[in-house]
């Protein structure tokens, strides 16, 4: 693997999208740094490399797709502020790319994928990378990685059409869930805060992420 890429996937091409984030108002330095060290031109096909540093969220295979870069930083700097979490859980691994990124920041990631060939893609990435901090397992998102819980912040990464409020029994106290929630339609980037006798929900502004579904696919 060129982690450093050549052409439209070079250092260079990688720290232009860096700029475009911070011109988009991605302030944490953190953020921007982790975002310039994950070479996400290893995370989409082959034929989309050279696409892999614009502003764009991109197909990946088995009808599912890669973030944009700005919306992974939105997320990430939501997953670090005010807090600096040594465990997370990550609902949709996908191509792996927003757990490299906060693979950069966070001592454990766990990260959940329901269609296991995405699975074994995302570990060989994550192993030939030397991501040592992150673990994936094919399961169904909605339940969870119990026997790891508790977890300081959970992410989702596909959007459910309602929150999965049980997902909260996962986290600690004081820790935080980010997902976007809603249909094809519409959809709305949510962060709800667990506190000792409830939560505290707050809205980030809309988005749109693939569904996430139940059950998971051999």
């Amino acid at each position: 693997m060129n982690a450093h890429g050549i052409g439209m996937t070079s250092d260079r091409t990688r720290l232009r999208m860096i700029d475009r984030l911070r011109d988009r108002g991605i302030a944490d330095e953190r953020v921007l740094m982790a975002m310039a060290q994950v070479p996400r031109h290893l995370f989409v096909d082959e034929a989309l490399a050279h696409r892999a540093y614009e502003d764009v969220s991109l197909p990946i295979k088995f009808g599912q797709t890669i973030s944009q870069p700005y919306v992974v930083a939105r997320m990430t700097e939501e997953v670090i502020k005010h807090q600096q979490p040594l465990k997370i859980l990550e609902l949709g691994t996908g191509s792996g790319y927003q757990a490299a990124v906060l693979g950069q920041l966070i001592e454990q990631v766990f990260s959940i994928e329901r269609i296991d060939k995405l699975t074994r893609i995302a570990r060989r990435r994550f192993i030939k990378l030397g991501y040592s901090n992150i673990r994936c397992k094919t399961a169904d998102g909605f339940n969870g990685w119990p026997t790891e819980a508790l977890f300081d912040v959970i992410i989702c990464t596909a959007a459910p059409e309602e929150v999965p409020y049980n997902l909260l029994d996962q986290l600690e106290v004081g820790g935080k869930m980010i997902l976007p929630v809603g249909d094809k339609k519409q959809q709305k980037l949510v962060a709800i805060v667990k506190e000792q006798h409830g939560y505290h929900e707050a809205l980030l502004g809309e988005v749109f992420f693939v569904p996430l579904l139940e059950g998971v696919v051999r």
